[in-house]
């Protein structure tokens, strides 16, 4: 029991890295974004499997420890407590006075009126036996004695809690193999159909099968925000995300949802969650005879609070050369003293994006996978921004920009379209959700066995274990005397009592001729 205890200590503090670092099961942008944060701290880290903490060999192996450390206090323990039940209460101690509560009565001989030790032992095993405990007769010299225990449910409730334990780590291990754990970054007025392809990243359990997928069609229609505005010492930080959404089956009619933090939406067999948003810049690209070559809605990574973000746009087609930009977005754009810029506010005030340049070999011709959050410089040739000679391309919302070099032209739409406002910018640019789809189809057995562990705890703690013994003896002068006493199996604040309130009772019907 030590060596389970000492294991699931350690299985908490193992699972502490998994907070700390962003984990490729959940968060693969994070990681990806970790990566170019700590470029010399991250591949020692993806060494030792900080990334994927709880697959790691590590965690797996203490894991598998507490399960076996587990079975190895369960079986023993069980086999001991089938003995103990089927087993007779134990003899009554020579010698109750050294007991717990120890207290004696006498019925004078005028108030037994022939009540003898063996109808007082009779009297005493029927109220027992009304109190829930497991009597069993003994005799003792001139008189005679009965021994009664219960609390044997306390174990029960102590076994109860380890097997329901033991179940919750075989359906998480075993069962989780057949689950999956999805995550898709949705733009606001697109969606996506719930299938293999459709998702950014996918981790399928080991035993899932691509055909077990119910496909959906998810489509977000808008993310609402609301930030603090009354609090000056919380000015602009959020108070609430919600993602309204809307989800559509093959044959059934359209359902509308919503998404919110620590709130999710179950769909067809799967629980979706909010875990990140920003926004989504809607850029388009044309060549110098004005044909759009590029045009979609690009998801700007949060650098800080305030969402000043950084996006990618690859441009590999329609123009003389391949062109890859590297976008800032501002929310509320604002100067600092250095002169560069920032966002003082994270909803739209006064948006802005500024651009810089390049052009050259994207890498994206030889097959192999790129990040769309990141552009891999050195074989590009830069066009605009510092270090040029030539400014970066700023944008508000509905403008359009040259590109260097007579590329063509780029131009930020403004998503309101023919609704903009020109002194109002909210909803002038798209917001995305970062969705996360989790099917388990072992939720259902997690929270029974919970229920088992939570309903056997609280039986091990509140139900005393405790031992009573009753002797009554036949005295010359044909007085009656009786001696009471107990023993905890554990802590028993309330055994005295106990032992007290039967020896009332008790004797008090012997001097009335009644039984309890």
């Amino acid at each position: 029991m030590r060596t389970a205890l000492f294991l699931l200590l350690l299985l908490a503090i193992a699972a502490v890295p998994g907070s700390l670092v962003p984990q490729r099961s959940s968060d693969p942008n994070g990681v990806v974004q970790y990566f170019d944060n700590n470029p010399d701290l991250a591949p020692f880290l993806d060494s030792i499997q900080m990334f994927d903490v709880y697959s790691s060999v590590w965690f797996s192996s203490i894991y598998l420890l507490l399960f076996v450390s587990l079975i190895g206090c369960v079986i023993p323990r069980t086999k001991h407590h089938y003995d103990a039940l089927r087993a007779r209460p134990p003899k009554t101690p020579a010698r109750l006075g050294r007991l717990a509560g120890y207290t004696e009565r006498v019925v004078s001989a005028d108030d037994a009126r022939g009540v003898t030790a063996d109808d007082a032992v009779a009297s005493a095993t029927t109220a027992l036996r009304g109190l829930g405990y497991r009597v069993e007769p003994y005799p003792v010299v001139r008189g005679a004695s009965v021994s009664a225990e219960r609390g044997y449910l306390r174990e029960t409730g102590n076994l109860v809690f380890h097997i329901a334990l033991l179940g919750i780590l075989v359906t998480v291990g075993i069962g989780g193999g057949f689950g999956f754990a999805g995550q898709r970054v949705v733009v606001e007025g697109q969606s996506f159909v719930n299938t293999l392809s459709a998702y950014d990243s996918f981790n399928p359990g080991r035993f899932f099968q691509d055909s077990e997928l119910d496909p959906y069609r998810l489509e977000l229609e808008k993310l609402d925000v609301e930030y603090e505005l009354m609090n000056a010492d919380a000015y602009g930080q959020p108070i609430d995300f919600t993602a309204n959404v809307v989800i559509e089956a093959q044959g059934e009619d359209a359902e509308q949802g919503r998404v919110k933090v620590n709130d999710p939406l179950r769909a067809h067999g799967t629980d979706i969650f909010l875990l990140g948003n920003g926004y989504a810049p809607t850029v388009t690209v044309r060549n110098p005879e004005g044909e759009v070559v590029y045009s979609d809605s690009i998801p700007f990574l949060p650098q800080d609070a305030n969402l000043y973000s950084i996006g990618i746009i690859k441009v590999p087609d329609g123009l003389a050369e391949q062109v890859g930009m590297v976008g800032l977005f501002y929310p509320t754009q604002a100067e600092g003293t250095s002169g560069a810029y920032f966002s003082s506010f994270p909803d739209l005030l006064y948006p802005m994006l500024t651009i810089n340049v390049y052009q050259g070999d994207l890498g994206i011709d030889g097959g192999e996978p790129k990040s769309v959050y990141t552009l891999d410089t050195d074989s590009l040739e830069q066009l605009s921004g510092r270090g040029t000679g030539v400014d970066s391309i700023e944008l508000q919302p509905g403008e359009t920009a040259d590109l260097p070099n007579g590329l063509g032209t780029i131009t930020f739409e403004d998503a309101r379209g023919d609704a903009a406002v020109d002194s109002d910018y909210e909803g002038s640019v798209s917001r995305f959700a970062s969705l996360d789809i989790h099917h388990d189809p072992t939720q259902g057995w997690v929270l029974a066995f919970a229920i088992l562990c939570i309903g056997g705890l609280a039986t091990s703690l509140f139900v005393p274990r405790r031992r009573l013994w009753v002797k009554a003896f036949d005295e010359a002068d044909g007085s009656l005397r009786l001696e009471y006493a107990g023993l905890a199996r554990g802590d028993d604040p309330t055994l005295v009592d106990a032992v007290t309130s039967l020896a009332d009772k008790h004797s008090a019907s012997l001097e009335r001729k009644v039984d309890l």
